[in-house]
């Protein structure tokens, strides 16, 4: 979708394939979408200090590459909103492709002995993620990627609801909390699509800081980032629960889950 309002700032005109609802270099000259930009401050922050407690407590590398995966998420979205610039685009979307691509491992190569590699779906995962990459490399439509993405989501759906059905039942709250902070961002991200002439007609009645409330794809960051975190943390529950240590979830300020890991193995 154009802006309702064709501003040129300091990255130039947009190259892009895609141009979002928020109304370009509006707030900034040096930020094309705004709120798109600074929403994704929840993708990149906390992520990196789980992966940096992630490896203090010792756990798999494919937990610190799981919160790494997502802090590259949230930078590639941060520059592809802030300049609108079509590599900076793939630099935002290939890597929710690869990021959620470790997800999956982690989901299903849950049950499995400690530090061990299964090669077959590291195989798997790579060659979807390379065949990912140089379709939509040559064939540049969003909804391809949107599509793939979406399966990747829908294998992690699956995955998650089969263990705490039939394994770790008591794991539902933390597993129906992170889909439907996920979903909820996934319902403002349509929204935000489908919309948008209402959503900019109304901006311009309220004040700015009210109106910026209403940048639904701003929200679609900050929840489907904190789903993501939380099925991080999910993931990682699951793993230390099956390799005998005893996760407990803990809040920083106490606001922020954190998974802590207590030293003595249960028998």
């Amino acid at each position: 979708m154009a802006p309702s309002a064709d501003r040129l700032g300091y990255w130039g005109r947009p190259t892009s394939t895609l141009d979002w609802c928020e109304d370009n270099y509006v707030v900034s000259f040096y930020i094309a979408e705004f709120w798109n930009t600074v929403s994704n401050l929840i993708m990149i922050l906390p992520p990196i200090y789980g992966a940096i407690q992630t490896y203090k407590d010792g756990l798999e590398f494919r937990y610190v590459y799981s919160f790494l995966g997502l802090a590259a998420v949230g930078i590639g979205s941060w520059c592809f909103h802030m300049t609108l610039q079509y590599e900076m685009q793939l630099l935002d979307e290939l890597p929710m492709i690869y990021s959620t691509c470790v997800f999956v491992y982690c989901l299903y190569e849950c049950f499995k002995q400690e530090n061990t590699l299964s090669l077959f779906p590291i195989t798997l995962l790579l060659f979807f993620s390379v065949s990912v990459s140089v379709v939509y490399l040559q064939w540049k439509e969003p909804v391809f990627h949107q599509v793939m993405y979406g399966a990747l989501v829908a294998c992690l759906v699956m995955r998650s609801i089969f263990i705490v059905t039939w394994v770790y039942p008591w794991l539902k709250p933390m597993c129906y909390i992170s889909l439907s902070v996920f979903l909820l961002g996934f319902l403002l991200w349509n929204i935000d699509n489908l919309a948008c002439d209402s959503l900019r007609s109304t901006r311009q009645r309220l004040p700015p800081v009210v109106g910026a409330v209403t940048q639904f794809h701003a929200w679609w960051h900050i929840l489907t980032g904190l789903g993501s975190y939380l099925h991080i943390l999910f993931s990682l529950q699951i793993r230390s629960i099956y390799l005998k240590h005893r996760p407990k979830v803990k809040f920083i300020c106490g606001v922020w889950p954190m998974l802590h890991m207590e030293a003595q193995k249960t028998s």
